[in-house]
């Protein structure tokens, strides 16, 4: 479980495809000070597993359904990535839950600077649209981001200062796909309305 509170930018050192699956190579400070072999970070809002580590860098396998369902299919060395480790359960929850199940991507259709903050409009697939609120929570390239507008196909966030700084977000350009991951309460309680049904 994570909170979307990016802890640092790592950056990808290699890709190594391996038939339905590939292995990343991903070189990190923070997110390896107490990182151990079986620990969990999140990459751009993906959960990976460590499966090797040096002092610098750590090793993920990806499986088929994430490289398809992520933006994680055409990473490649040397792009950023947003990294988080997993939440301690008596640490602060400073974002929301976020599971790192990224449900899909969506496309960033505008980005409009203001004075103290950016709008960034987001396409985002007609299956994930009903799942978002304004006022909601929903997370992008693994940032915990606070919903300010929605429509059938997208949806609207303002980004701070400290967001375009200290993540990849500050980077982004217009046709860019970003990693989304909708708020799993309401995909619980659809769930559970459905079983009444």
């Amino acid at each position: 479980m994570f909170t979307g509170i990016v802890e640092e930018r790592g950056q990808v050192v290699s890709v190594t495809p391996m038939g339905d699956s590939a292995r990343l190579v991903i070189r990190a400070e923070i997110a390896l000070s107490d990182a151990k072999l079986g620990d969990s970070i999140a990459v751009n809002g993906v959960c990976l597993t460590i499966a090797d580590r040096d002092a610098q860098t750590f090793t993920a396998d990806v499986m088929a359904e994430t490289l398809t369902r992520s933006s994680l299919g055409s990473a490649a060395p040397g792009v950023q990535v947003n990294l988080e480790r997993a939440m301690l359960a008596d640490g602060r929850l400073g974002g929301h839950l976020v599971q790192g199940h990224v449900d899909g991507t969506g496309s960033i259709l505008s980005i409009e600077p203001a004075d103290h903050w950016t709008l960034v409009r987001v396409a985002i697939p007609v299956d994930l649209a009903r799942y978002v609120a304004e006022k909601g929570s929903i997370t992008v390239d693994g940032v915990s981001l606070t919903v300010v507008g929605v429509t059938d196909d997208s949806f609207s966030v303002s980004l701070i200062p400290t967001t375009l700084r200290e993540t990849t977000l500050g980077e982004r350009k217009v046709g860019q796909i970003v990693n989304l991951e909708i708020d799993v309460i309401a995909k619980y309680v659809e769930r559970l309305l459905e079983a009444r049904k």
